[in-house]
């Protein structure tokens, strides 16, 4: 039940994540006629102003501390702005512009990071197991997937042809504004807080010289912004690819729902391989598969629904790899931080997390807008859409993703931190901590 109750703010906060990366670059630029190389540039740069923030809002997570439990409270604190912009950018007038995305975008921007930091530093805290981690990860993407599923299901059922009234962003909107501060106070009252277990307290430039010494969790890092990158170029062109280049604009809440449904099963499949090879070679497993099985939509055109969907349910399984293990691996990472530099600074390791989550969406956004306009890609209907654009749209949506998604597998093959080692970490942690407590 208490892990339960951990998961549920994930509901909404999915229904925040997928749309603002995946759904709202493209109803801007064909309801609102601002430029689709105007929406991304807009979405790079509030990644970018918001990335500067990550590491000094982890810190400040890591270094208040309050009764009530400082995870727990600054998460509370910040769902109130998360919810309300989520509520403007998924609702907005006739009239917005690209000032408006990038005013109201930027706020949701920095309230969803001071709300997910705390939020899955809180997670990583919850355990100290090895494999107990991979079962808190599970729970929490989990929820993940059924909120993605959520905002899947809402935009396409109710619509997203038209501006007006109660659109498919807008239904999402609602439900964000309802059902984030619900879960989060219901998560703040039922679920503890674990016990802080640092012995002392670093500054800011003192910890981030820890971080970057930390080469387990370089490792780590770059691995997830690899893989990070790569899923979010198909992400990203995802609506453009089924309606364009298969012709099916009707499937494509269908085959995004087959998409999520089949990680839904991903997850606990991860997680008991995991058990048993060990994460980071299960998540290597599942990366390298991807890659074969994602290699075949290169070659898809018009008409071609059935191969692609099952493309969809292969790479969806997969994707439940990609949410349960790197998360559960990171909480490990923090372990090795922890027994060397003494304080518990999981806020700031979910902070340099996040801002990598935010570069590898944001240069997915940022790379193939520009190059599919330069293509002469017409994101708005009204010309007739030249070859070239096509397959463009095809090599960036299949083929590009393969490289960065190689990369990871090759940093994270010999990842040193497996079963044992964490063990051994945790044993030196404990150790300090009650000898600590004893003086």
């Amino acid at each position: 039940m208490t892990l339960l109750c951990y998961a549920l703010p994930a509901i909404p906060l999915a229904a925040v994540a997928l749309p603002l990366y995946v759904i709202v670059p493209t109803f801007y630029a064909q309801n609102l006629g601002i430029p689709i190389a105007a929406v991304g540039t807009v979405l790079l740069m509030i990644r970018l102003l918001d990335a500067a923030c990550d590491p000094l809002i982890g810190w400040l997570c890591d270094q208040v501390f309050i009764k009530s439990g400082r995870r727990r409270t600054f998460f509370l604190m910040s769902v109130p702005l998360t919810a309300v912009a989520a509520f403007m950018v998924f609702w907005p007038p006739s009239g917005a512009g690209v000032g408006y995305l990038a005013f109201w975008g930027t706020l949701l921007s920095v309230g969803y990071t001071a709300t997910m930091l705390p939020y899955a530093a809180w997670g990583a805290e919850l355990s100290t197991d090895y494999r107990g981690r991979s079962v808190v990860s599970a729970f929490r993407e989990g929820a993940t997937l059924v909120g993605t599923l959520i905002a899947v299901v809402l935009p396409f059922a109710v619509g997203l042809d038209s501006i007006d009234g109660l659109h498919g962003l807008a239904a999402v909107a609602v439900l964000t504004i309802v059902l984030l501060p619900s879960a989060g106070l219901l998560a703040v009252k039922t679920v503890p807080e674990p016990a802080n277990r640092s012995t002392r307290k670093l500054s800011l430039a003192a910890s981030l010289r820890f971080v970057v010494r930390n080469r387990p969790f370089v490792r780590l890092i770059t691995a997830f912004l690899l893989n990070g990158f790569a899923n979010a170029i198909p992400a990203t062109l995802f609506l453009y690819f089924v309606s364009e280049r298969l012709g099916a604009a009707e499937l494509r809440g269908p085959l995004l729902f087959l998409y999520f449904l089949c990680g839904m099963l991903g997850v606990p499949l991860a997680v008991w391989l995991a058990a048993k090879a060990g994460k980071h070679r299960t998540w290597c497993g599942a990366m390298t598969v991807a890659c074969a099985v994602f290699a075949f939509a290169g070659f898809l055109g018009v008409g071609d629904i059935v191969p692609f969907a099952i493309i969809c349910a292969a790479t969806g399984v997969l994707l439940g790899f990609d949410l349960a293990l790197p998360p559960a691996i990171q909480a490990d990472v923090i372990d090795y931080d922890t027994a060397s530099s003494g304080e518990q600074r999981s806020g700031l390791y979910f902070a340099a997390w996040g801002l990598a989550t935010k570069l590898s969406l944001a240069l997915g956004v940022g790379l193939v807008f520009p190059i599919l306009a330069w293509s002469g890609f017409d994101a708005t209907g009204d010309q007739a859409m030249p070859e070239t654009a096509l397959a463009t749209l095809s090599a960036l949506y299949a083929w590009l993703p393969i490289l960065p998604k190689a990369a990871a597998i090759a940093v994270m093959w010999n990842f040193p931190l497996g079963e044992d080692a964490q063990r051994s970490l945790r044993a030196r942690i404990d150790s300090t901590g009650r000898a600590h407590q004893g003086s």
